[in-house]
């Protein structure tokens, strides 16, 4: 008899202790990655970027205004960057080494073509960031690059670019590793 009540007193027993263990998982929810790991800084070397110096820092404002889990500076007197930006008369490009690294290649045949030179800063530098290009694509797509057409000046990336760099930049903050593979972007 004794072990009957025990066994219709246990059900109870059980949805008790369930009920206080998830009360006290929503009471104390973990804090988001981005909140608990301090953003990361990549810097970046302009001085070979000529007439474009300007259009880069505008364009790394622009970056450092959009996110919280990386921001970009310029690298000091005799620090090693992790982003080299060179003017060359070919078209724009990027040559990513890694999440965060590459060389820019600033190149003056979109300007000369009448590309804003402040959104080809910003759209090189989504690509150290991690972006891919998304093309074709809206002017509203700062990824979409030249398919959004000479007359599309808007340099900021939109609510989705924002949350892939967050996301990135926010599970190298946590331990993650970025991959290394080079990869070249033109546009």
């Amino acid at each position: 008899m004794r072990s009957s009540k025990f066994v219709r007193a246990l059900p109870a027993a059980v949805t008790a202790v369930l009920a206080l263990t998830a009360g006290q998982a929503v009471a104390a929810p973990a804090a988001p990655a981005e909140h608990t790991a301090a953003a990361r800084t990549v810097t970046y070397d302009a001085s070979g970027a000529a007439e474009f110096k300007d259009a880069v820092a505008k364009g790394a404002a622009i970056w450092n205004e959009s996110v919280a889990n990386v921001q970009l500076k310029p690298a000091t007197s005799g620090q090693r960057a992790n982003v080299r930006i060179i003017a060359d008369n070919g078209w724009p490009r990027t040559l990513s080494t890694g999440l965060g690294s590459g060389t820019i290649y600033f190149g003056r045949e979109a300007v000369d073509e009448g590309y804003n030179t402040v959104r080809i800063s910003s759209h090189e530098l989504g690509h150290i960031l991690g972006l891919p290009d998304m093309k074709p694509g809206p002017c509203s797509s700062l990824m979409s690059g030249s398919t959004a057409g000479v007359s599309c000046t808007n340099p900021n990336p939109n609510a989705a670019e924002k949350a892939e760099v967050e996301d990135s930049f926010g599970l190298v903050g946590a331990g993650a590793t970025a991959a290394a593979t080079p990869r070249m972007y033109r546009d």
